[in-house]
């Protein structure tokens, strides 16, 4: 039996993000495929154009139809695309890990009122550290993250996503709750809050509590690799 591991990371990573849960996930015989986004890599020539579908498309073209199981782990930003995945292809998703994020709703964009053409790091760096976003980061961590990150699509920062599938919410999934409890998650999602509030709609959730900042795969890969792993069942 083939289980395949999408792996897709949030803003400003490519798929060397993954790379110590890819291992560890590999090394228990799973198919794992890390992605590098549309406007994520190195050599992208023109970011500013790169929209939610046309990641959506990328992660599409990685799940395998023939593999008996599929499970697409999705990191923060990363839930945009991931979301039009499962509206338009739910039936290539047999399980879906949402890690510290969370579906898109119908019409939600993660800024709709961002303008410019690309989201730089840097411009958010001095705000995710002092909120805690970077807690249990190590300082050779932060300073790799500092220079293998890239520019995100302005685009897949600002655009609405239109959903129509009902089955998408059918879909299994598993949130995993590392910058604050699976409690506050729940919490905030029943009183609307907008980031969150598409996740009462989803028919089949497990909420783990990973406590930690909001890059897991680098402060508690292993962790985190055993999450995903029993999703993969």
């Amino acid at each position: 039996m083939t289980t395949q591991i999408v792996l897709v990371p949030g803003f400003w990573l490519g798929e060397w993000a993954w790379d110590e849960v890819a291992r560890l996930l590999s090394e228990q015989g799973y198919a794992v495929d890390a992605l590098t986004l549309p406007g994520q890599g190195v050599e992208d020539p023109d970011r500013s154009r790169v929209t939610p579908q046309d990641q959506a498309d990328a992660i599409v073209a990685a799940l395998d139809p023939a593999a008996d199981r599929r499970v697409l782990v999705l990191h923060s930003g990363a839930a945009v695309p991931g979301t039009l995945v499962l509206d338009q292809r739910p039936e290539l998703v047999d399980h879906v890990v949402w890690v510290d994020t969370a579906p898109s709703a119908d019409g939600g964009a993660m800024d709709a009122e961002f303008a410019e053409e690309v989201l730089l790091l840097e411009d958010r760096y001095e705000d995710e550290l002092a909120e805690g976003s970077m807690r249990d980061l190590t300082e050779e961590q932060l300073s790799t993250f500092r220079e293998r990150a890239v520019p995100t699509p302005g685009l897949v920062v600002s655009t609405p996503v239109r959903l129509t599938n009902d089955a998408r919410h059918d879909v299994p999934a598993t949130v995993v709750c590392t910058s604050f409890p699976s409690e506050d998650f729940r919490s905030y999602a029943a009183q609307g809050v907008p980031f969150l509030r598409a996740l009462p709609d989803y028919r089949a959730l497990t909420y783990v509590d990973l406590p930690t900042g909001h890059w897991p795969m680098w402060s508690r890969p292993a962790d985190l690799a055993a999450v995903v792993a029993d999703a993969a069942g």
